[in-house]
């Protein structure tokens, strides 16, 4: 019988022990190893920076500028069904790039808007700025001017597609961008489009979504938009819900053709390994 008792009292103690013990500390998560020059990661909800790399730099933005275009033109509210012609003016002469819409080409501004979005469609960009009220230079004004509404005090913008280098922001600034984008229910549907086909002439043509993250079912994304230029390198802004948190993605000047994708699933396999219970270092 004594030495039951002992037993139990043993147990007793040790079990004591093991409570007062303080837990285990999570194992820390190593931050990702992001190859862009220039990085932004923010929780929507709450504002939190998650990770930053050089996020106050101003950096020329390429095709992201669409994202403002699609914006300036939504809050003209004019009909999404009117037919707009291309034009010459239409034609790339800053970088000479070709299109598969020839000149002539007549669309909706519906169709137009989602090819800006979703394919990244310069000369689509271009006639839905030029067909904005008042003109291409009246557009321009309404995208610096939403800009400073916005709170994007080192932004500038020159014209509609970003093939000039001049239209520049910085990774911060763009959090914003991406964050009254999601607010428009069509660029939501427009930018995340996985492929489209529209009508030119006799002829069928195909278009495809230049992230291929949309594709891809492990992602939930709710606003992108790409980019690239020779100064810029590859561009690539998201509005994503990764286990369950609302962040915005800002990739900026990646050179590899995969860096910006494969920033983005780092970025991503790290929100992971935290929701699992490790801990973040620090971010930069």
């Amino acid at each position: 019988m004594r030495f039951l008792q002992s037993a139990v009292l043993l147990c007793a103690a040790l079990l004591l022990t093991a409570l007062a013990r303080p837990a285990a500390a999570a194992a820390p998560v190593a931050l990702p190893d992001i190859r862009s020059h220039a990085a932004l990661v923010v929780r929507t909800d709450t504002g939190a920076v998650l990770y930053s790399k050089n996020a106050d730099d101003t950096l020329p933005i390429a095709s992201i500028t669409k994202l403002m275009t699609a914006i300036v033109v939504l809050d003209a509210g004019q009909s999404m069904d009117q037919i707009l012609t291309l034009t010459d003016a239409d034609r790339d002469r800053l970088r000479g790039t070709g299109s598969r819409l020839p000149i002539g080409t007549r669309l909706s501004r519906r169709d137009l808007l989602r090819l800006a979005l979703m394919s990244s469609e310069n000369r689509a960009a271009s006639a839905l700025l030029r067909n904005y009220p008042g003109g291409t230079a009246a557009g321009v004004a309404a995208m610096n001017r939403k800009a400073q509404a916005l709170g994007m005090t080192h932004t500038r913008f020159v014209e509609a597609t970003g093939l000039s280098g001049d239209n520049r922001s910085t990774p911060a600034d763009l959090v914003r961008l991406v964050g009254a984008a999601t607010r428009y229910g069509t660029i939501r549907s427009f930018s995340t489009t996985p492929k489209y086909t529209v009508q030119v002439g006799r002829y069928p043509v195909e278009y495809r979504n230049t992230n291929p993250l949309v594709r891809n079912p492990a992602w939930d994304i709710g606003v992108t938009k790409t980019g690239y230029l020779s100064e810029a390198g590859r561009c690539l802004v998201m509005q994503a819900n990764v286990t369950g948190v609302p962040v915005v993605m800002v990739l900026m000047n990646s050179w590899g053709t995969l860096t910006r994708v494969g920033d983005a699933n780092r970025v991503r396999k790290w929100m992971e390994a935290q929701a699992r219970g490790g801990q973040v270092t620090a971010s930069r």
